[in-house]
């Protein structure tokens, strides 16, 4: 019914974010990693969304890609795992390491997850196996690889040229890159953000 909801974080709590869109604020239950994320984003943002009814609730779970919504929607297809169980799977692995562990039989790996038992483990094995393609988990996975490694070249970037403008104005390049170590809640390639920020830091 609604599949992703676009909007700025008004507030969290310790197990959803209140995303706050059109005028309306929306709860939407995430992960713990994924509202750490939410909150730290300065502007508006895409969160992909699975509406769960029952008869005493409705309740929107939330994720930051497509790609953990389809996860979750796959995990709620087992037998006896509800919404909270398949967020709590996700808050204990990633995508790609639940694909991974159910192609490989690997029933050590999802036993890490929260609440996952040896028995829930194998049943999750059982249940997934069929419906996930190894050669897919790992295209995916090679996709994340090169999505982290771009975003991580972005903030090195950012965080450079901050770096050598402060070291322009005067400052020895030591201070200048401890003042932006300090630097937090910036985009990574806002390089005026992080100058500012630095500025104040030294």
């Amino acid at each position: 019914m609604i599949s992703f909801i676009r909007g700025y974080v008004a507030d969290s709590t310790e197990s959803s974010v209140i995303l706050e869109a059109g005028g309306i604020g929306y709860e939407i239950f995430m992960t713990g990693t994924a509202i750490e994320k939410a909150v730290r984003e300065s502007g508006e943002i895409l969160v992909h969304t699975y509406f769960h009814v029952r008869e005493d609730a409705m309740q929107l779970y939330g994720f930051l890609s497509r790609d953990d919504l389809q996860v979750f929607r796959l995990l709620l297809g087992v037998n006896g795992i509800g919404p909270k169980a398949a967020l709590g799977i996700l808050a204990g692995l990633t995508a790609d390491e639940l694909r991974f562990a159910v192609l490989s039989d690997d029933v050590k790996t999802l036993s890490r997850a929260p609440g996952i038992g040896k028995k829930t483990a194998q049943k999750l094995i059982l249940e997934l196996k069929d419906k996930l393609n190894a050669e897919e988990a790992f295209e995916l996975k090679l996709a994340h690889v090169q999505e982290e490694a771009g975003s991580e070249a972005a903030a090195a970037d950012g965080s450079r040229e901050a770096v050598e403008a402060l070291v322009a104005l005067g400052y020895s390049s030591t201070q200048a890159l401890q003042a932006v170590r300090k630097v937090s809640g910036i985009p990574a390639d806002d390089v005026e953000g992080i100058l500012k920020a630095a500025l104040k830091n030294l």
